[in-house]
């Protein structure tokens, strides 16, 4: 269910023309910077391309009023028919030993609950649930995060990450080298946190947010 760079913006265009707005216009009420879907923004001045951050998709779903299924549509990539129960487990849970492997897979035991979502890909998704405020404005307690330890990890995506120490965090990956991972606080209230490599057990990527 990954969606591709040219998907993401041709779903973002076609949005914005179903609701007779403006790219911009449609930016604005989701409380963006009016230009943030410019052309002109979506390449950086390296050179690469850049992509919409989760916490932008969401707000424009939100003001836009449609689902990531809709969404999905819009941008021209065919939904899964069929619902799949994928494993549920407390965020607060995920710390403890004996919920995944050392890859981030998940262990199933009786303590894993589920939801259905329509998901056909990664065989290994799982979603852990929110608990408590630490991680608004972006998540909010009973926000269910839907995850991947076989998805691409890049710069900025949202990450579920489980250090030796045995914390599990949720950041942004802000930076990432053979020295050290700088890891983003999605609450502007908390500093950033660097670790060794080394420090890392596993780290995988939040693809969706179910509420």
């Amino acid at each position: 269910m990954q969606l591709s760079y040219q998907e993401i913006w041709r779903g973002l265009e076609n949005l914005a023309a179903a609701k007779g707005m403006s790219l911009s216009g449609m930016a604005a009420k989701a409380g963006l910077d009016p230009t943030s879907f410019n052309k002109s923004k979506r390449i950086g001045a390296d050179g690469r391309k850049r992509w919409p951050s989760t916490e932008s998709m969401n707000k424009v779903f939100h003001a836009m009023n449609v689902t990531v299924f809709e969404f999905m549509e819009l941008a021209g990539v065919p939904c899964p028919q069929t619902k799949r129960t994928i494993p549920l487990l407390g965020l607060v849970k995920a710390g403890r030993e004996g919920y995944f492997d050392t890859d981030g897979n998940p262990i199933l035991s009786d303590d894993w609950d589920g939801i259905e979502f329509p998901i056909s890909e990664a065989k290994n998704v799982y979603a852990l649930e929110v608990s408590g405020n630490s991680m608004l404005p972006v998540y909010r307690e009973g926000d269910k995060l839907v995850v991947s330890p076989e998805a691409e990890v890049r710069k900025n995506d949202r990450v579920v990450v489980k250090l030796r120490s045995g914390e599990v965090m949720v950041k942004e990956l802000a930076h990432k080298s053979a020295k050290q991972i700088e890891l983003k606080s999605l609450n502007a209230s908390y500093d950033p946190i660097i670790v060794a490599p080394d420090d890392v057990c596993w780290m995988a990527r939040v693809l969706w947010v179910s509420q």
